[in-house]
Formats: C-alpha cells, sequence, structure tokens
C-alpha cells in the first residue's frame, strides 16, 4: 500500500507538471506575452496607418510583444530598467555623439519631450557609449538640448540586446512602447520627431490628439 500511494502521488505531480507544460509553455514569447499585448495587438491596425510621412518608416507591430529588458543608468547615475519607466508611452532611442544622424535629430526629440512630454510620454534617449562618458552630456548642453532627461549605457549592454530584439544593426534606433510596457514599433534610422506626422503618431499612440 505505501508503494501504491507513492506511485498515485507522483502521477499526480507529473500529470499537474504536463498540465502546466501544456497551459504556459517554456519560452518567455509565448501566450502569457501575447496575452500581456493582447491590447496592444487590438490597436496595431489602426496605429499603422499613422506611421506615414517624415515617420513613414515606423514599422508597427502586428503582434507586439513584452519590450526588451534593457538596463542602463538614469539621470542620477543608479541602475534603472525600462520596466522601471513602465506607466507611460515611451519613445526610446538610441544614440551617440559618432553618428552623425542621431545628433541630428535630437533638436526634434527635444522638442517633441517639451510639446508632448508628460505624465502619460516621455522620450527616452539613451546614449550609448563606453568612452569619455563626460562628452555627450557636455555636447547636449553645447547644442541647447534642455528638456531630455540623460540616460546612459556605459557598460554596453543597450546595443546587443536590442540587436537580438529587432534586427537593427545601425544607429539611431528607436522604439515605441506602450504603457503597459509592450514594443508597439520600431523605426530604424532617423526621423523628423518634432514634426506633425510624429506628433499624430504620439498622439494616436496615446489615444489623445497632438497638440
Amino acid at each position: 500500500m505505501p508503494r501504491l500511494t507513492i506511485a498515485l502521488a507522483a502521477g499526480s505531480v507529473l500529470a499537474a507538471l504536463g498540465a502546466g507544460f501544456a497551459l504556459y509553455g517554456t519560452g518567455s514569447t509565448g501566450g502569457n506575452s501575447a496575452g500581456a499585448c493582447a491590447e496592444a495587438a487590438r490597436k496595431a491596425p489602426a496605429l499603422a496607418s499613422f506611421a506615414r510621412g517624415e515617420v513613414a518608416a515606423m514599422q508597427i507591430s502586428e503582434t507586439p510583444r513584452p519590450a526588451p529588458a534593457l538596463a542602463f543608468k538614469g539621470p542620477d547615475g543608479a541602475d534603472l530598467t525600462l520596466a522601471d519607466l513602465k506607466g507611460r508611452t515611451l519613445l526610446v532611442n538610441l544614440w551617440a555623439t559618432w553618428c552623425a544622424p542621431c545628433k541630428a535629430e535630437m533638436p526634434a526629440l527635444d522638442r517633441l519631450q517639451a510639446e508632448m512630454g508628460g505624465p502619460d510620454f516621455a522620450v527616452v534617449a539613451i546614449n550609448l557609449e563606453t568612452r569619455n562618458l563626460d562628452k555627450p552630456p557636455l555636447w547636449l548642453r553645447e547644442n541647447g538640448i534642455s528638456n531630455l532627461a540623460y540616460y546612459g549605457d556605459p557598460a554596453g549592454r543597450v546595443l546587443p540586446a536590442l540587436q537580438k530584439e529587432t534586427g537593427s544593426v545601425g544607429l539611431p534606433t528607436t522604439l515605441l512602447i506602450d504603457a503597459r510596457g509592450c514594443t508597439i514599433g520600431v523605426l530604424k534610422g532617423p526621423a523628423e520627431w518634432a514634426g506633425a506626422d510624429a506628433k499624430r503618431l504620439i498622439g494616436a499612440a496615446l489615444g489623445r490628439a497632438a497638440s
């Protein structure tokens, strides 16, 4: 009888484990991840119609997924992740001072933050330089970029993670992430972020009209 009891208990455990694998799978991009971004997926077709003109290169995902777990430094130098910024729609831009197109679009990103930034939206521009770390913030000050908080990745972790996630191999690269932390769009290359097309796109992502 003891052996029978043990066998039945073991069978119950195996059955429970099997049910768990059937429901959830073993990968991080399975049903649970898709479910977390189900609302973003429903909004994707309407949002895609706003990816036009100066932001036509924005690729709106038909199947949004949780944003990559990017780790970087915040304005105060403390460790930060994208998950820490969850709750607002984010335009996450990767840039460097050795990237001419990046520098060219920074004033527009600064204006976008000034005009549309607030409790529900922020531009998060992450500098990727790992040397001469005083140079990027100095460049921002010298060029009148005053509305963007400074984020940096001196450890060089962000770009490899984003390359793996999006396939982007160059800079600038920009992610549009909703308030639930789902990547809803990727733009590879520069854009006129202070233009009317960009503001309409951001306004649509927020569910409000652009100012």
